[in-house]
């Protein structure tokens, strides 16, 4: 998409949005149980993705102003109705968009959980699910809470209609039109559980956190409120924030490595002093500017960072999950990963980042070469220049792993596996 196309798309979808809702209609009365920004105001947008068929509705998520897409997926069943995969916050303005497509499409049937490990989805099923009181609640297993295990009706899912999705396909009443797969990785100290869902008719892969792309553009959702953008554009505290889309990609891209790497290499820290001097000096002391405070300082050749992350657009597993947790499992993950890559897809949707990303089950299935024996992205010492600059990323999550790992909070991964030639 080049840049006017990508302009005009936001600015439709502004006069859109601005047209068709309240403010009022935004509000997260329950921010406090999970306190990510935008905290109590959330705005979604509605995609059509297949025609009459799947829809996307994105929300703003993050810490602070590091922010991405959380997204949920509403797939049109044959017979009328509607399945939802990983729901978002249910605000005024998020259930209006979902029973516009009801009075079109029928009832929301199924709901379906897709991780156990994510707070950020799981807390937002229990709430959505009593909007609408006939669909059946469908969980990835093992769910677990913190600091303590508490039974599923405490946690918010409705006691009578929520289970356990099972792993025999057979056993739901949506298997002629859907298969899926479910990765549940015991950790120890609770799990990591990933459905994967395979919509036959339309040949679309349906994700949470596995696998992910990153668009060189911010995202719609993101665009209507670019202040975060243009916040993280800055180079010092001392710089004017500007308004245009050169710095709403640039803040966009700071963003991505900031979510993807928490400690990207291409980023430092300032001074406690440097600190404190820029926030004198600074233009803005509002509370939306935290005052002043801006303590990073980027590399002039940060973007050879985000070039390497993006790659050529390919989807990829995230390295916090690279490092830390599927490593536990190896066998079982790319067993899984074989499974899923049997079905004929040529989409992915996935609830972070970048959606539809137009791929293939052979792309699918290398996004998990790190874990065979013969992969290369952190071990080879004639890697390119690319793979040398992810290394570089990922030395701070490499750093956090081997902390966990002396504290005795995390176990060492597993041998990678021997794959045959």
């Amino acid at each position: 998409m080049n840049p006017q196309e990508h302009k005009s798309r936001i600015q439709s979808q502004e006069e859109w949005l601005n047209s068709n809702t309240d403010p009022k209609d935004w509000s997260w009365p329950f921010w406090p149980a999970l306190p990510l920004y935008p905290y109590g105001r959330r705005r979604t947008l509605r995609t059509e993705i297949v025609k009459d068929t799947i829809w996307t509705f994105d929300q703003p998520h993050g810490i602070l102003y590091t922010i991405v897409p959380i997204r949920m997926i509403v797939v049109k069943l044959e017979a009328g109705g509607l399945l939802v995969y990983a729901p978002v916050a249910p605000t005024i303005e998020c259930i209006r968009l979902v029973n516009e497509l009801v009075v079109k499409h029928g009832d929301v049937k199924y709901i379906i959980l897709s991780t156990s490990s994510g707070l950020e989805h799981k807390i937002f099923v229990g709430p959505f699910a009593r909007h609408f009181s006939q669909a059946v609640v469908y969980v990835a297993p093992h769910q677990w809470s913190f600091p303590f295990n508490l039974p599923l009706s405490w946690l918010g899912f409705p006691q009578k209609r929520t289970q356990v999705l099972p792993e025999d396909k057979s056993q739901v009443p949506f298997a002629d039109e859907f298969d899926y797969a479910v990765l549940d990785i015991n950790l120890g100290r609770g799990s990591f559980a990933e459905v994967a869902v395979f919509h036959k008719r339309s040949r679309t892969l349906l994700l949470t956190d596995s696998i992910l792309s990153i668009p060189e553009d911010p995202p719609a959702i993101i665009e209507l409120d670019p202040y975060p953008l243009l916040f993280h554009a800055r180079d010092n505290a001392l710089q004017v924030i500007e308004d245009n889309q050169a710095n709403r990609r640039q803040g966009w891209q700071r963003i991505s490595l900031f979510a993807i790497y928490f400690g990207p290499s291409m980023v430092e820290i300032a001074g406690l002093k440097e600190i404190f001097r820029d926030v004198i000096k600074a233009p803005d002391h509002s509370k939306k500017a935290y005052f002043g405070l801006y303590p990073f300082r980027w590399r002039s050749n940060w973007k050879q960072s985000f070039d390497a992350l993006r790659g050529d657009g390919r989807p990829f597993v995230a390295p916090i999950l690279q490092t830390l947790i599927l490593p536990q499992a190896p066998t079982q993950v790319l067993h899984w990963a074989d499974k899923v890559a049997t079905w004929d897809f040529q989409q992915i949707i996935s609830c972070h980042f970048d959606a539809p990303i137009q791929t293939s089950p052979h792309q699918f299935r290398q996004a998990f070469a790190f874990l065979e024996k013969q992969s290369s992205i952190n071990e080879d010492s004639s890697a390119s220049k690319s793979q040398q600059q992810l290394q570089e990323d990922f030395r701070f999550i490499k750093e956090l792993e081997a902390s966990l790992i002396r504290r005795g909070i995390a176990t060492p991964p597993k041998e990678k596996v021997m794959i045959d030639d």
